[in-house]
């Protein structure tokens, strides 16, 4: 941070201030010509809210993806579709069983599967072969969403969300004084708050895997040089299966995870996707911290964009990539 401040002084002063400018949006009580300006705080925080939350969302995708692509160099572009996939076994899961955590462990489970079937029979064969990696997988991912098709209609799937994290909660944040004083607190879906925080969780337990055990020293020495690594008796293409299934599994928890504070639907699968390339390339590829920043811009300028410029709203996150690809291309916090 200090070698930062001391290269790009008028950036840190620049990021200070919409930080400064930020914190005072989402706690201070705003006055009556503000909110004349740009609508009502709660609006306003409900926004911020549904962005973070669904930063987190892109976080569980795009993470899974950064491993496959940005640490192993796996062109995966049919990771929409394990996605997908995931949010449908979850859907069926919970819906037999009327259990939702239920849904998060066969959807893990059986993305998992899908994803070391695609690292044995698909990229172990075009170890290297970018171009075709990205074909065969684009050929796959068409495949995938016609037998999703196929096999579960072009309904819309919401999966219950279990009675014990329905309902509000209200958090301490005022968006409003009325006329005795009383402050107005917002309240906030529980069940988002809940999915955020483990997004967070895993995000934490991941970057401490990578970079303090092991296992995460044998990963990025395989990534680096994997013909000495392999040398020294480690069997890499075990751990390259492993990481791919765990990145897969990761995909199909984000499926469920979807599917309960939004839907499932064809089409899904090209959107996630997109968003996490988009994330990617705004974090940097193969770093955890760098995906969840991206993945927090991404939500962020999506929820409130659709809110204040809701015509330009798709455009935003694609003026963002390309932003950070012209001042920094690697991303904003790439993988040394």
């Amino acid at each position: 941070m200090n070698r930062f401040v001391e290269r790009h002084p008028a950036w840190a002063l620049i990021t200070i201030i919409a930080i400064a400018v930020a914190l005072w949006l989402v706690f201070a009580v705003w006055p009556p010509g503000l909110e004349e300006a740009i609508g009502r705080k709660r609006v306003f925080l409900n926004a911020v809210f549904n962005g973070i939350t669904l930063g987190g969302l892109y976080f569980l995708v795009a993470s899974g993806f950064t491993l496959i692509f940005g640490l192993m160099r796996n062109v995966n572009l049919a990771h929409g579709s394990l996605y997908l996939f995931g949010g449908y076994i979850g859907y069926a899961i919970s819906t037999s069983s009327g259990s939702w955590i239920l849904g998060f462990i066969v959807a893990f489970v059986l993305t998992a599967v899908v994803g070391v079937l695609l690292q044995v029979i698909v990229f172990r064969r075009m170890e290297g072969q970018d171009l075709r990696q990205t074909m065969v997988t684009i050929g796959l991912s068409i495949v995938f969403a016609d037998l999703m098709l196929w096999a579960c209609g072009g309904d819309f799937y919401q999966i219950q969300t279990p009675h014990w994290l329905i309902g509000p909660i209200e958090l301490p944040l005022v968006t409003a004084i009325k006329s005795s004083g009383e402050p107005v607190y917002l309240r906030y879906p529980l069940v988002r708050l809940v999915i955020f925080v483990a997004s967070v969780v895993i995000g934490v337990a991941m970057w401490l895997a990578l970079n303090r055990t092991r296992i995460g020293m044998i990963i990025r020495a395989g990534v680096d040089d994997r013909d000495i690594l392999a040398a020294t008796g480690v069997r890499i293409q075990l751990v390259f299966v492993g990481v791919f299934a765990f990145g897969a599994g990761l995909a199909g928890i984000a499926g469920v995870v979807g599917g309960t504070f939004q839907s499932l639907s064809p089409g899904e699968d090209i959107r996630f996707l997109l968003a996490s390339l988009v994330v990617v390339i705004v974090g940097g590829m193969g770093s955890i911290p760098g995906a969840a920043l991206g993945a927090l811009i991404i939500g962020l300028a999506e929820q409130l964009g659709s809110v204040y410029i809701p015509t330009y709203a798709i455009v935003v996150t694609f003026l963002i990539m390309v932003l950070v690809l012209a001042i920094r291309p690697q991303g904003l916090l790439a993988r040394r």
